[in-house]
């Protein structure tokens, strides 16, 4: 059970996270939401796809570690094995909170920076302390407001990315068939892709549509990601052979 609280430098000053990357610190998962925004890192290692949730009915795009639930190919011994990480595992084990004030008898909500307390990388001997000697933020809590700010401002373009793929019908399901070295298979389903059919038939009105919100080179990037897939393939082929 997550135990979510309003991160303070009063209550949490001896507070410390641990950054390392580990199945103990909850990174042993299939994929992660990804937003336009950071695109251009997450496709140099990662495929994307995108994902709907069923009780909202809401896609989202996502980075795709492995090819089954709690995998992620990209976890070694020494850590994650990629040149980045997606803001949304970066951010653990801090929240984006929203808290009500009063502002000229106006009741106005401000975003505030929640910390999960049960996370296993919250402790108080190891990793990187939040809060200097006189209760300022250390360069390390800055740094996780920013990835916080963005991840805020990426799910608000992640909305409007969407509304314009449904709007020119050009995401479409898919069946991902992966076949292995030793004979066994993988077969991924409940994942969206772009329709290049679709999207190459696009007038050049719509082109331009999509990017002037910026968002055709977004589609290309997800395009270009699925060469990834090879990656995941041998590194799941590695994990084989070596009996993992």
């Amino acid at each position: 059970m997550a135990n979510h609280v309003l991160l303070n430098n009063i209550a949490h000053k001896n507070i410390r996270v641990i950054t390392d990357r580990s199945e103990r610190y909850g990174d042993d998962v299939m994929f992660a939401i990804t937003f336009p925004l950071e695109f251009r890192s997450v496709q140099a290692d990662y495929p994307i796809f995108f994902h709907k949730n069923n009780q909202t009915g809401k896609f989202h795009a996502i980075a795709l570690f492995g090819f089954k639930d709690k995998e992620n190919l990209f976890l070694t011994e020494k850590g994650w094995d990629a040149g980045y990480i997606p803001l949304t595992i970066t951010r653990q084990p801090f929240l984006i909170g929203l808290q009500q004030y009063q502002e000229d008898g106006v009741t106005k909500k401000q975003r505030v920076i929640h910390l999960d307390m049960d996370n296993p990388r919250v402790n108080e001997t190891a990793g990187q302390v939040l809060f200097l000697e006189y209760g300022g933020n250390t360069p390390y809590l800055e740094h996780m407001v920013s990835v916080l700010e963005a991840i805020h401002n990426g799910y608000e373009d992640n909305e409007n990315f969407i509304a314009k793929l449904q709007q020119f019908d050009l995401l479409e399901s898919f069946l991902l068939d992966v076949k292995l070295h030793d004979g066994s298979g993988s077969q991924m389903q409940g994942f969206y892709t772009i329709n290049e059919d679709k999207l190459a038939a696009l007038s050049g009105d719509a082109l331009a549509n999509l990017n002037s919100h910026g968002y055709l080179q977004a589609i290309y990037m997800v395009i270009a990601s699925h060469a990834n897939i090879r990656t995941l393939v041998n590194k799941k082929n590695e994990r084989l052979q070596a009996g993992r």
